[in-house]
């Protein structure tokens, strides 16, 4: 080592003279008196510590945090192994379903599905399960309460009439009775041979006549209660009175606006009746429901109160009541004498298209869109009877004249412009012992014009109407 080289510097070592005590005792000191977050302060301030927002984060807590999570999981885990899952996968399934979870996963098996619900009850409670099988019983009964038919009190109108119509059909009852038992007496033979020479006259028709009603489809068409008249409704919103059989126009009755769906003459009509009463009732597809004279070409007097389409009016074989059917689902009927609404009855789940009365006067047969049929007892308001059995909608319905059985032809299509096009369709109802044939039928492909033509044929005895009405 030369001399022109640094040597090494040497640490020197600080020699302290005297005692330590006081400065030992000073650092202790301030260690008590200070806290922790005044040393972090000091550090914060001393530049140590570099916090920019100068919040601090407790370690603590966070610790806290993840320990409460890793023991609620270790609780879920102990509920898991207490909660018992049937071995059964359909009540599996089932038991997944009620708590709205999907009720198998790709690739899950049956021990998997298991845990899965194992799980899923640990986390949500075994009480789900029991709340929302209640849930589910709970709106089953709901559903069946909504199904069932209940009642409410209604006007003391529709009391009376109800007496009225139990004091009018009762002695009709006796009588129709009384006849079938004297009916049941003739011999067979007998019934026989007049049932074949009612077929054998039924083969022989003639043409008589042909007369075009209107330029717009016919839609339903009646005999007078004499059998000297009869009245169309059209969709061209007329309704034509004519002459039988030489099929002279008599009267044309205009009132409604739209599609008139049916017009019927009272029961008294052409018989007891003046011609300045009301002696015919219509319906249109506007909800407009007008009576009718026979000497008049304007309406008498309307009824107000349907809000959508009225389908058929049917007079009460009384003729003080009237009913309509409306496609609100319900059907209504009117008492004439004191000028009201006394019942408005539901029932149906679709539109109610055609009614009838039964010719006692106690019972009121409807039809419907949703393909049912009905028998109401109009003097307790109760459905007596169901008639289920059609696919489709029933748009006619109807009382055997002897008043033991009810025919609802529901292959009869509406007269609805809306409906398919195809050949024409027609349905005649054979009413034996009455006084007329009934039609009803609707348009048909490309046809505008309707003709009406009246058959006639000799009719056994005991009947009135020597006329059969056919579309053409």
């Amino acid at each position: 080592m030369s001399d022109d080289e640094e040597a090494p510097l040497v640490k020197k070592t600080r020699i302290f003279y005297g005692s330590l005590e006081e400065k030992e005792r000073e650092r202790l000191g301030r260690e008590a008196s200070g806290s922790g977050k005044d040393s972090v302060k000091a550090g914060i301030e001393a530049g140590n510590i570099n916090i920019s927002s100068g919040e601090s984060l407790e370690l603590e807590e966070r610790v806290t945090e993840r320990q409460s999570e890793v023991l609620a999981d270790f609780e879920r885990r102990k509920r898991a192994r207490q909660i018992t899952v049937s071995t059964d996968d359909a009540e599996v399934k089932a038991c997944l379903r009620a708590l709205r979870e999907p009720i198998t996963l790709f690739g899950e098996g049956p021990a998997e599905r298991r845990e899965r619900l194992r799980n899923i009850l640990s986390v949500v409670g075994p009480d789900a399960l029991k709340k929302s099988k209640k849930d589910d019983e709970k709106s089953k009964r709901s559903q069946e309460e909504c199904q069932q038919t209940w009642y409410h009190e209604g006007p003391t109108t529709l009391k009376e009439a109800r007496l009225w119509l139990a004091r009018y059909s009762l002695p009709r009852a006796v009588k129709r009775l009384e006849d079938a038992r004297a009916h049941r007496e003739i011999p067979e033979s007998t019934r026989t041979v007049r049932t074949q020479e009612l077929h054998k006259t039924l083969r022989n028709l003639n043409n008589f006549c042909s007369q075009i009603g209107d330029d717009r489809p016919i839609s339903f068409c009646q005999f007078s209660p004499n059998s000297k008249m009869l009245v169309t409704a059209s969709w061209s919103g007329l309704c034509k009175l004519w002459n039988v059989p030489d099929c002279t126009l008599v009267r044309t009755l205009r009132g409604h606006n739209t599609h008139v769906g049916a017009i019927c003459f009272h029961p008294q009509a052409t018989l007891t009746l003046e011609d300045s009463d009301v002696n015919m009732a219509s319906c249109a597809a506007d909800g407009s429901v007008k009576l009718w004279s026979l000497d008049s070409d304007v309406p008498v007097a309307d009824i107000e109160g349907h809000s959508m389409r009225v389908a058929r009016v049917a007079w009460h074989p009384s003729g003080r009541f009237l009913g309509t059917t409306c496609y609100d689902n319900s059907w209504r009927l009117w008492d004439l004498e004191a000028q009201e609404e006394i019942l408005h009855q539901e029932g149906h789940s679709k539109g109610v298209h055609d009614m009838q009365f039964h010719p006692d006067g106690s019972l009121a047969a409807t039809g419907g869109l949703d393909s049912f049929g009905r028998i109401w007892d109009l003097r307790t308001g109760r459905c007596v009877m169901f008639l289920e059995g059609h696919l489709k909608e029933i748009y006619s319905i109807d009382f055997s004249p002897n008043g033991q059985g009810v025919d609802p032809p529901g292959l009869v299509p509406p007269e609805d412009p809306g409906g398919p096009r195809g050949k024409a369709h027609r349905h005649l109802l054979l009413r034996p012992h009455l006084q007329a044939l009934d039609v009803r039928m609707r348009r048909g492909g490309r046809t505008t014009r309707v003709h009406i033509m009246i058959k006639q044929l000799t009719v056994p005895q005991g009947t009135n109407s020597p006329y059969v009405l056919l579309p053409i």
